[in-house]
């Protein structure tokens, strides 16, 4: 009988692949147990050093929302017009926070990482997802002093609300999410791609409507439904969502005719389910972007 010794069974041909996973995101909640160590780390890593560490996520925001409220409600008296204008500008503040941090950490995510990612066989979408969720996670305190708040003057959240305040996060989460990806992997090819995010969100805060209500913009001679600008206002995923997130938090906590006209757009949950859906294209797109240069990720590090 011929032994297996000398003939070898055939191996049959296979692909070359690498040796990180290329299951896209669906790899990084597969391995959940990495994730977790991923974003132990980058707060451990934020606030190393620190007396207050996690306390600065309530510091911040709070110094921010009063120096916007001292200069543009008490001084430029923006807000005569617009019952519970604090509560109106703090929802805008926390989600423009947390898209801006999410889109300027995700961006750094890979290069930040580079020692682990020449090391270490994982996804590589795991470091932009990590950078979300570490944003998420300094955001609550913000959310929390936001809850507090709207109890506080009144607020009686209804069911049409509570979708609003979801749709907003998810539309938001997912946008921050695509952009973090899509620039991340960017930026380790040419270092000019953070200091291009760093310009761009310098709009953020006004691009949306903090500082002044959509009313005012609706309401002035180049607002109303048809126009042209507001379509393209409202076209901004980050417009959307702020505005998602004002018809959970804001508009219950004033009556309605204390509300001046235009408030909200008409078609504002329309909207929202369809931006929803076009940030989940745009993270499709960005997935498969980055799956394209994630060859040559751990090469130009």
């Amino acid at each position: 009988m011929t032994s297996s010794l000398t003939h070898p069974a055939r191996v049959p041909d296979a692909p070359l692949a690498p040796p990180s996973a290329n299951g896209g995101l669906l790899d990084v909640f597969r391995r959940r147990y990495l994730l977790r160590l991923l974003v132990q780390k980058e707060i451990q890593a934020r606030y190393q050093g620190s007396v207050l560490g996690l306390l600065w996520s309530y510091v911040q925001p709070l110094v921010r929302f009063s120096m916007y409220f001292f200069v543009i409600g008490l001084v430029l008296g923006l807000h005569k017009d617009v019952p519970n204008f604090a509560i109106h500008m703090f929802t805008a503040i926390v989600i423009v926070h947390f898209f801006t941090e999410t889109f300027t950490a995700g961006t750094r995510a890979i290069v930040r990482n580079k020692a682990i990612v020449r090391k270490m066989p994982m996804p590589r979408e795991m470091f932009p997802v990590a950078s979300v969720i570490v944003s998420a996670i300094h955001t609550f305190p913000q959310l929390l002093i936001l809850f507090v708040a709207c109890l506080a003057v009144g607020w009686s959240p209804d069911a049409a609300g509570l979708l609003a305040g979801v749709l907003g996060m998810t539309i938001i989460t997912v946008f921050g999410t695509a952009l973090a990806l899509l620039f991340s992997a960017m930026n380790v090819f040419f270092r000019d791609f953070q200091n291009i995010v760093a310009t761009l969100t310098i709009f953020t805060h006004w691009a949306v409507p903090m500082i002044y209500p959509y009313s005012r913009l609706a309401n002035s001679d180049i607002g109303g439904d048809g126009s042209w600008v507001i379509q393209t206002y409202l076209a901004n995923p980050l417009s959307e969502a702020v505005l998602l997130l004002q018809r959970c938090f804001w508009v219950p906590t004033a009556s309605p005719e204390d509300l001046p006209p235009n408030s909200m757009p008409d078609d504002l949950f329309g909207r929202g389910f369809v931006m929803l859906g076009v940030v989940l294209v745009i993270l499709a797109l960005a997935q498969l972007a980055f799956s394209r240069l994630e060859g040559k990720i751990a090469e130009r590090l």
